[in-house]
């Protein structure tokens, strides 16, 4: 079974950026379509960007214009490169692939605070 390892959270500063990773046990990224989801305390996990394999992307409107998901299929990595961040951006943030194939990781923190 396909594994995802997220890294790149932190403590920020609002209006700083982070860059977020999403590591593959397997070189999948090439075949399938992958998201970015998080969990805020106390709320439900939402998708939060979709990288298809053609390249198309999708952001949830609180994120457009401020977050970048890309990819290298090479390398099995996902990134979220986050920009201008808000203290509501505070989360726990995930990846896995369109069918949910992964068990969910831990995750990498994300915390957006002066």
């Amino acid at each position: 079974q396909v594994q995802f390892v997220e890294s790149g959270g932190g403590p920020v500063q609002p209006g700083g950026s982070l860059r977020l990773s999403c590591a593959a046990s397997e070189s999948i990224f090439s075949t399938i379509t992958m998201d970015w989801y998080r969990q805020a305390p106390g709320k439900e996990r939402e998708l939060v960007a979709r990288s298809w394999r053609d390249t198309t992307t999708y952001y949830t409107g609180s994120v457009k214009g401020r977050f970048t998901i890309s990819r290298d299929n090479a390398k099995s990595t996902m990134y979220l490169q986050m920009n201008n961040l808000k203290p509501e951006d505070t989360a726990v943030y995930y990846c896995n692939d369109i069918n949910l194939s992964a068990d969910w990781g831990q995750g990498t923190q994300v915390t957006v605070s002066s």
